[in-house]
């Protein structure tokens, strides 16, 4: 890769984002030019481009129409948008304290620029004129659709507010920008500091031996003896599981749930602020509190129909999962003969003891037959066997870092379709957890397809000098979601970028996603390339039985921990007056109808809950469950009509994945599946039923 992050200057250098074409496959961006440097100038062009667009579009002497007005808006900035997909890719798979820097730069830029054209008045006036003559326009479904969701967009963000509150809004959304920034720098920061060396192997007992050689390799790397461990995903999961030594458990468990919470990391005071600043803004458009402002453009619609939700599926799971914690309780004590009272960093180790005892199956079982490489094929395939689409590696596609690969996706015509990037491991630098980006959206104009760009990044376990990548269980069914959400902006037939790909509701945008994980169990699909990486023998029938017969294996207890967390987005953003209170006091309120192992006072899980105060999620944390009900229900109109079969996939596709946001979610859902929802199929998949 060949990003330089010493500050120098380049003067000489030609800046790649203004080159006319990138001169790559397909116009891929130019990740392998791009330097430090660039950006600043970029974004500076990008902004003064688009503001130029604006004003010409604002400016029109023409009577507004949806052409000269919402279409021409909704493809503009094509330049910012580059540069900006480049930008935060780095951010979140590169960062460093210079891009972290200028990160904090560029995101009030992009607030001063969101502001200037959410609240340019000639502009809104044209998009007003537009909207209110809709009914005689003759628009198609999804130019009505477009208009609409311009909108009421630019309504949410302040265009019809007057005066003295067009400026407090631009305040209060800059503020709201620069603390987001830094609520995620001080995580990232937090998450990055913390390290351990052990030098007593004994210490280690349990632990798988791939975990322990990537611990030896990152203390070697820094001339330390020992096993370094540090807080990334992959490892603190396994120290959970896996790791006997109890007091070395609470120590990790600890410092994980105490990140950010001191010193100049300290995120508290930062989501007092957040919480305090979307309540205002929200209250200066209308709306009462923050929920009730966010959810106007979800399906849920109002906070009252959140809790509601939350509510019939905690009284569904709640008797399950206080069973299912009394069972592991039983089983430590009997284990140990001692622990008359289960922490919170024991469930995790006692819960996996009592997985293998009961079902035989485990994740150092189970790795062996999911070699990374063997799980891309994997997954490519079933795409394969339910779209007929194909996959071909082009290394000759720029890529961010030389662990990234690039593909090029093919339909099942044989016609170019979209370009997917994948990146699978940590690094420094690299934000924990899993997500999918748009690079490039799928849109149409003067004739032509314009076909996507996406990515999938994860955090998977990295190889070791003895074995290669091998992923758990749950890392196949990772991998899986994010496919689904790839898949979304792959299939998207759409004319407009404002409505394409995953361009959805944020409660329905998880349905494509989760409806890939549940192939994660079906023979047919593992029977295809679940081989041991050592002897290339095929998984074992039996061992698939033992993984569907685990497959709701402490399914309450992890239903109420997503819905504590539903409850605690909602405590958050349903405030309807200032919060000055405790942050740490408000968590264990807020959630506690669904917390069933509390956790110790001084750990604080919003501190570093991204999703809410750095993510998008906030006020819809809950549209996990939502999908997941979703996904229960349209998969087992999979499983009704054989779960590869192709008819049922492509009306999938064509209903669902391709459509994008032309239409309300749930008349696209009702397309598919032929009526409404209800929680009956996931209750029935969990066993509830």
């Amino acid at each position: 890769m060949s990003l330089l992050l010493s500050g120098a200057t380049l003067a000489s250098a030609a800046n790649p984002f203004f080159a006319k074409k990138y001169g790559n496959p397909h116009e891929t961006l130019p990740f392998d030019k791009v330097k430090l440097e660039h950006f600043m100038p970029a974004f500076e062009k990008g902004f003064a481009q688009h503001e130029k667009e604006i004003k010409a579009i604002a400016s029109n002497k023409a009577l507004p129409t949806f052409e000269n007005t919402i279409a021409a808006l909704d493809y503009s900035g094509v330049l910012l948008h580059d540069v900006s997909a480049v930008f935060y890719t780095l951010t979140g798979s590169e960062n460093t304290d210079e891009l972290m820097a200028l990160s904090m730069k560029i995101s009030a830029m992009q607030t001063e620029h969101s502001n200037k054209i959410s609240l340019n008045e000639a502009l809104f006036n044209r998009i007003k004129a537009v909207y209110d003559q809709r009914e005689s326009l003759n628009l198609s479904l999804e130019q009505r659709k477009l208009l609409e969701d311009t909108y009421e967009s630019f309504v949410m963000s302040g265009a019809a507010l007057k005066g003295k509150d067009r400026e407090t809004y631009k305040e209060l959304s800059k503020q709201l920008s620069e603390l987001s920034e830094r609520f995620y720098q001080n995580s990232l920061k937090a998450t990055n500091q913390f390290e351990k060396i052990i030098t007593d192997e004994a210490l280690l007992e349990g632990l798988p031996a791939d975990v322990k050689a990537t611990a030896k390799a990152k203390a070697a790397a820094k001339q330390q003896e020992g096993w370094l461990f540090d807080l990334s995903a992959p490892v603190y999961t396994s120290l959970m599981k896996y790791l006997k030594n109890r007091d070395l458990r609470e120590t990790f468990y600890r410092a994980y749930l105490t990140r950010a919470t001191s010193g100049e990391l300290d995120n508290r005071p930062v989501i007092a602020e957040i919480v305090n600043l979307r309540r205002e803004r929200a209250q200066l458009l209308g709306s009462s509190t923050y929920a009730h402002h966010a959810l106007k453009r979800r399906m849920a619609e109002k906070p009252e129909a959140v809790i509601d939700f939350l509510d019939q599926l905690t009284e569904a799971y709640l008797p399950t999962a206080k069973a299912e914690l009394a069972t592991i309780q039983g089983f430590a004590t009997g284990l140990e003969g001692r622990y008359t009272k289960l922490e919170p960093w024991d469930f995790s180790y006692y819960s996996e003891k009592y997985k293998q005892a009961r079902y035989s199956v485990s994740d150092e079982v189970l790795k062996p037959y999911f070699k990374l490489e063997n799980v891309i094929d994997g997954v490519f395939g079933l795409a394969t066997k339910l779209y007929g689409i194909t996959f071909k590696q082009n290394k000759s596609i720029p890529t961010w870092n030389p662990e990234v690969d690039a593909w090029e996706v093919f339909d099942q015509d044989g016609s170019y379709l979209a370009v997917l990037y994948t990146d699978f491991h940590p690094r420094k630098g690299k934000r924990a957890g899993a997500w999918m980006s748009n690079f490039n959206e799928q849109y149409k104009l003067n004739g032509k397809d314009v076909r996507p760009h996406v990515s999938v990044t994860m955090n998977f376990t990295p190889s070791t000098e003895t074995k290669p990548s091998l992923l758990t269980y749950d890392e196949v069914t990772t991998f899986l979601h994010e496919f689904g959400h790839a898949l979304h902006g792959i299939f998207s037939d759409v004319t407009y970028k404002g409505l394409s790909g995953t361009s959805v509701y944020r409660d329905f945008v998880e349905l494509p996603s989760q409806v890939m994980e549940n192939w994660a169990s079906e023979k047919a699909f593992l029977d295809g390339f679940a081989k041991h990486y050592q002897t290339g023998e095929p998984i074992p029938a039996e061992l698939i039985q033992k993984i569907k017969d685990a497959e709701n294996f402490n399914v309450a207890y992890g239903c109420m921990r997503q819905l504590s967390f539903g409850y605690l987005d909602m405590a958050w953003h349903s405030m309807s007056k200032p919060f000055d209170g405790d942050v740490v006091a408000f968590e264990r309120e807020a959630w506690k109808k669904a917390i069933i192992l509390p956790q110790p006072d001084d750990c604080f899980m919003s501190a570093t809950f991204s999703h809410l105060f750095s993510g998008g999620y906030a006020a819809g944390y809950y549209s996990y469950k939502w999908a997941e009900v979703l996904d229960a229900d349209a998969y087992d109109w999979f499983v009704r009509n054989q779960v590869f079969d192709k008819e049922t996939a492509n009306s999938f596709r064509k209903n669902i994945l391709s459509r994008g946001g032309t239409e309300h979610p749930m008349v696209l859902y009702k397309r598919f599946r032929g009526q409404e929802p209800t929680i009956n199929a996931l209750l029935k998949r969990n066993g509830l039923l």
